[in-house]
């Protein structure tokens, strides 16, 4: 079976669209979705109808969740060191505007999206088990991987969230991460996804054009998109000024 994961792709249409060309040429038998469908992007509501249109199972994601629930925002910022404080203001500085543009029959739809998903050999969660906010990164070892994922009770667990993909095998288990649609922080513009192919995980970048992208945000009036926009054409996470 031939599993496909698409994940984090934060209102980013132009990014989703290469993705989606992309996913024609590999043909997929299953596509699961990560969360973090809607933070962050110049067209929100386009990119969740275009998931739902698609019909794809998915997950829910931290900045999914933070849209009806920004107390989820505030316990974990509140739980943060003090350097991070900046960030997680400007990040709710974004929220109302974002679930305006969604509006409520959507964000209901978002709502009711679970925190696991399993199809074949694979558990998907956005972030950890219970916990969309908190994930190992790409240098944890194999024992803090081990001791987030293990539970999941499957022999390979991918997850999204961080925005830097990478696959780690290990004796029993394979974890995987999906990277990100949208927003790269490992320093390559290029969207990510996870391929799994015969229990055998893979990332794949796909090239789209994110000036036109940056655009898009600069004249969508979304608050901070000039801050957004550094971070898309930076493919790391540029702090807010």
């Amino acid at each position: 079976m031939r599993i496909a994961i698409v994940s984090d792709i934060h209102g980013n249409l132009t990014a989703l669209e290469a993705v989606l060309a992309d996913l024609k040429s590999v043909s997929p038998d299953v596509i699961l979705h990560g969360g973090d469908l809607a933070h962050g992007g110049a067209r929100p509501a386009v990119v969740v109808d275009r998931i739902r249109d698609l019909g794809w199972a998915g997950v829910c994601g931290n900045t999914d969740e933070m849209l009806w629930a920004p107390e989820a925002l505030r316990e974990f910022a509140a739980k943060s060191p003090a350097r991070f404080q900046s960030l997680f203001a400007t990040i709710e500085e974004m929220i109302p505007e974002t679930r305006a543009r969604l509006g409520d029959e959507r964000i209901a739809w978002m709502r009711a999206i679970p925190r696991e998903q399993g199809c074949d050999c694979v558990a998907l969660v956005h972030a950890s088990p219970n916990n969309l906010w908190r994930a190992p990164l790409p240098e944890a070892s194999d024992a803090e991987l081990r001791q987030v994922y293990e539970g999941l009770n499957a022999s390979m667990v991918a997850y999204g969230h961080i925005h830097r993909p990478f696959v780690r095998e290990m004796a029993g288990l394979t974890v995987a991460n999906t990277g990100s649609v949208s927003l790269s922080y490992d320093g390559d513009l290029r969207a990510s996804y996870l391929l799994v192919e015969d229990g055998k995980a893979t990332i794949r970048r796909v090239e789209y054009d994110v000036e036109r992208e940056a655009m898009a945000l600069l004249d969508s009036g979304l608050p901070h998109a000039e801050w957004v926009c550094r971070t898309l054409k930076a493919g790391r996470f540029v702090p807010p000024e």
